[in-house]
């Protein structure tokens, strides 16, 4: 269980994950032993560091970092005139939302400086960059169908044999959420065969890679 300060954090933090399934978030990555336990963590998309403090927790028992990936200028349904926005994380000098300083305060109140590292850009581009095995991805980033297909694609891969991959606002009912989480990373990680499902908690499914 995440030591209730760290909880006490995370639930302080801005952001749409609920405390269960945060739970079962920092649950599932403490349940990773061996070499998927040593392998960094990475997370697309942090918003403001709610869902990455539940992963900052337990990379720090697994003796392990987070690489946190966010461009931290919101996705699409932020934006301006969207149901999402939120004004109060607009920049006043340039007019567009900034949720780095909010994830930078999230992540120092909460002591986690020193295992979760913030790589401030987009997705797809640090993604071309890195070729190493993930123990744990988590998937929360852009939820239009081509960012969400292109995390599946650029990401998916580096997931170890026996490492994990979660998903966040997965809706098999079209009638709670968006769908590309479902449809383009969800059914192609279990189609594929290369993943099998170990826990549904809310929206986060936690797969495991097993080929």
């Amino acid at each position: 269980m995440i030591d209730p300060e760290l909880r006490r954090h995370a639930l302080a933090a801005r952001g749409f994950m609920p405390e269960v399934e945060g739970d079962a978030l920092f649950d599932a990555a403490c349940s990773l032993r061996g070499d998927a336990a040593r392998a960094p963590f990475v997370e697309i998309g942090s918003w403001c560091g709610r869902s990455t403090v539940w992963l900052g927790a337990a990379a720090r028992q697994q003796g392990t970092v987070v690489l946190a990936v966010d461009h931290h200028r919101g996705s699409e349904e932020n934006q301006p005139g969207w149901e999402w926005h939120d004004p109060t994380l607009l920049d006043a000098a340039t007019g567009r939302i900034d949720t780095l300083p909010f994830f930078r305060s999230t992540i120092a109140g909460a002591g986690l400086e020193d295992v979760v590292v913030a790589v401030v850009g987009e997705s797809p581009v640090f993604a071309a960059c890195w070729n190493a095995p993930i123990g744990f991805l988590f998937i929360d980033g852009g939820h239009g169908v081509e960012p969400a297909r292109a995390d599946y694609a650029n990401w998916t891969p580096h997931v170890m044999i026996g490492g994990l991959l979660a998903i966040h606002d997965v809706f098999p009912d079209p009638t709670d959420g968006g769908r590309p989480p479902y449809e383009d990373i969800y059914l192609p990680a279990l189609a594929g065969g290369r993943f099998e499902e170990v826990s549904a908690t809310g929206s986060l499914r936690v797969l495991r890679r097993v080929r």
